[in-house]
């Protein structure tokens, strides 16, 4: 009967982490945190440049299909998904009918346009009457809408337009 009382306490011993155990796991997760973190913290600017790359991408695919459209047939105003573009010089204007068309309205703010001059501010780029830039939401009114933005500038009289991003664009200025 001693026998299989000593068995029964062998077999019935708690096993768990003793607090050592637990203070250490914690102090390396902590370590790992601290150094992960900055990695990370940092996305949102990245984030915030490829998406740009993607506005950029979209209006110069608009501004190509456009002067195609224009190409043959000067006569008729060029249409996107019922917006139809105002034309300069056979190039889309800097107006809200491309912001429209390339479909930005919903993730970017525009700023200029329509023949309007816009001075420097803290928070957007001073633009000329033949400009438009786009801003993207989450940065407007704040300070990174002066550096994270795509800019389109209408085509002078035998020219072609640009589409450019900022020329200080950063991902630390686009967070």
């Amino acid at each position: 009967m001693n026998m299989r009382m000593n068995k029964r306490l062998n077999t019935t011993a708690e096993g768990g982490f003793t607090l050592i155990e637990l203070i250490v796991v914690i102090v390396i997760l902590g370590i790992l945190a601290a150094t992960a973190l900055p990695k990370f913290a940092s996305l949102g600017g990245d984030a915030r440049m490829a998406s740009l790359q993607a506005a950029k991408g979209s209006l110069s695919s608009v501004v190509a299909m456009a002067h195609g459209k224009y190409l043959i047939n000067p006569s008729v105003a060029p249409s996107f998904d019922g917006t139809t573009l105002g034309m300069s010089n056979g190039y889309p204007k800097a107006d809200t009918t491309l912001f429209a068309a390339a479909g930005l309205s919903s993730d970017y703010v525009q700023v200029g346009g329509a023949g309007a001059v816009v001075a420097a501010t803290a928070n957007s780029p001073a633009l000329t009457a033949t400009e438009t830039a786009f801003i993207p939401s989450s940065l407007s009114g704040k300070a990174g809408g002066l550096d994270c933005y795509v800019i389109y500038t209408e085509a002078a009289s035998g020219g072609t337009p640009t589409v450019a991003m900022s020329p200080t664009i950063t991902a630390d200025k686009c967070n």
